[in-house]
């Protein structure tokens, strides 16, 4: 209610057309194609992991963004090895430790609770075939998708997208040559724990300046399109 009232307000105040005021216009289906959304990560990422990136629970997204981050500077001031072999290190320390102390307060007191990781021990963290398969089904059909659009792109089935593939691909070349692959990450790494939050935040306002920005480059497009021969037929067809 309160994004609809807000995007409102927006729309009047910029002179736009209110979306809510006619779903079957034209108007309300092109303001939805302007509409910068993330929804297509609800296909694609698990609810828990949504819950992360959309801070629904400070302590548990603060503490993976604190891990992760941590583990990607290490990785930047070190080497792979070393930094697994650190955490493995450390992890065993706390363990060993941990089992030392319960042992010798069990010795003391004299009682018999077992073993301190019994419960853990326990648990069944077998992966089935059922949901493997799953998962290898989920990620071939990913693959087979990614590699139908690449061929579509380095064939010039559409001359336009592959031209937007080439400036990308140009525009990467000057970011390699700035970051590095660990230095990609690092700020992949803020942008996820950021971005989805900051947008859930200032939607409609985002969603006003992306349609203005979209809507300059579709005209630009066009007027590309206009004069590349062979193209302009094509999309009347």
């Amino acid at each position: 209610m309160a994004d609809s009232t807000q995007s409102s307000v927006i729309s009047s105040s910029h002179g736009l057309p209110d979306a809510s005021a006619g779903q079957g216009s034209p108007s309300a289906g092109k303001d939805a194609k302007l509409s910068l959304d993330f929804s297509y990560l609800d296909d694609l990422l698990s609810p828990e992991v949504r819950d992360l990136i959309y801070w629904r629970d400070l302590k548990k997204s603060g503490t993976v963004f604190a891990v992760s981050l941590l583990l990607l500077l290490s990785l930047a001031a070190f080497s792979i090895v070393s930094v697994v072999s650190y955490l493995l290190l450390a992890l065993l320390s706390v363990t060993i430790t941990f089992r030392v102390y319960k042992s010798v307060v069990q010795a003391v007191q004299k009682s018999d609770e077992g073993h301190p990781f019994k419960a853990y021990m326990e648990k069944n963290v077998t992966l089935s075939q059922e949901s493997f398969r799953q998962q290898v089904d989920t990620a071939l059909s990913h693959c087979n998708c990614i590699l139908k659009q690449l061929m579509r792109l380095f064939l010039v089935e559409d001359l336009v997208d592959s031209l937007k593939l080439a400036v990308v691909m140009w525009l990467l070349t000057y970011v390699g040559a700035i970051f590095n692959g660990i230095t990609l990450l690092i700020i992949a790494d803020i942008l996820i724990f950021s971005v989805p939050v900051f947008y859930e935040k200032y939607k409609a306002q985002i969603d006003h300046y992306v349609g203005m920005v979209r809507e300059h480059i579709k005209c630009a497009v066009s007027k590309v399109q206009a004069k590349v021969p062979g193209v302009a037929k094509r999309k009347a067809e």
